[in-house]
């Protein structure tokens, strides 16, 4: 074979391989930022999915790997300093353009919604959730397009479920007739438990599942429905990062209960 011919067949073999690899590897980078992720390593998750989106751009499985590792390292950042407060407020937003990213790229996938609904939930929660009305609206909108989508897995529906009743009970701290007129009289507290119940029906032994629907039924003062749930908490297993912090809670609102119903 002459060596201009061996050259070119060498060449063209070469393209072939890095071609495989080149997806092997954003699945590979894809699966080892998983594992960090379930380690409550969230840094090394954001390195890890950030060399994917780098070796293959547009990847919506790797936006919204991002943007929620993203959130998750704000939501750990300081905020006592008008800086800290910005700065925290800024990845908020980042977490956001990755999530919107994934969105327009697979608007068929419900966890591009949830994603969405989630980084905007915590901006409008930075923001105050009566200031920040369109983005609460956007954050019901996602959670009921990802419901109606219905893919993902049980984890995907039960969290799109979960944030719906969160967002549902969060518009409820208002009186309806006052938050009416800001286009927020949708808000209703029997929805938030309904959206709860069916997250834990969907995802049972999730400590924040069973804390919200918790805390829902305190304040329709269903105390004894309400120490139910906290008990469940207790009884659930560590899955999140943030579980211990969900069983501290419930822990406190059990002795509230408790008192009520003496």
């Amino acid at each position: 074979m002459k060596t201009s011919t061996f050259l070119l067949v060498l060449f063209f073999a070469l393209i072939s391989i890095n071609s495989s690899l080149y997806s092997q590897t954003t699945e590979e980078l894809i699966q080892e930022g998983d594992k960090y992720y379930t380690e409550f390593d969230n840094q090394k998750a954001l390195e890890t999915y950030q060399k994917a989106d780098k070796l293959n751009p547009e990847n919506w499985e790797v936006l919204w790997r991002i943007s929620r590792a993203i959130v998750d390292i704000a939501n750990k950042l300081p905020e006592a300093t008008d800086e800290q407060k910005d700065a925290k407020y800024d990845q908020y937003k980042k977490s956001f353009v990755y999530a919107d990213s994934a969105v327009k790229l697979a608007p068929d996938q419900s966890v591009t919604y949830v994603r969405r609904a989630i980084v905007n939930g915590r901006i409008a929660l930075f923001e105050g959730v009566f200031s920040a009305i369109g983005t609460v609206n956007d954050v019901k909108d996602d959670c009921e397009r990802a419901i109606e989508l219905n893919n993902g897995g049980n984890y995907v529906q039960a969290l799109s479920h979960y944030v719906l009743g969160r967002t549902h009970a969060k518009v409820c701290e208002k009186a309806y007739l006052l938050r009416l007129p800001l286009g927020l009289g949708w808000g209703d507290m029997d929805v938030a438990i309904r959206e709860y119940q069916n997250a834990i029906k969907l995802k049972p032994n999730y400590r924040m599942f069973y804390l919200g629907l918790a805390k829902a039924y305190i304040e329709e003062d269903e105390y004894e429905l309400a120490k139910e749930n906290l008990l469940l908490v207790e009884k659930a297993p560590v899955v999140l990062e943030d579980d211990d912090e969900y069983l501290k809670e419930a822990k406190q609102l059990l002795v509230e209960v408790n008192k009520e119903l003496e």
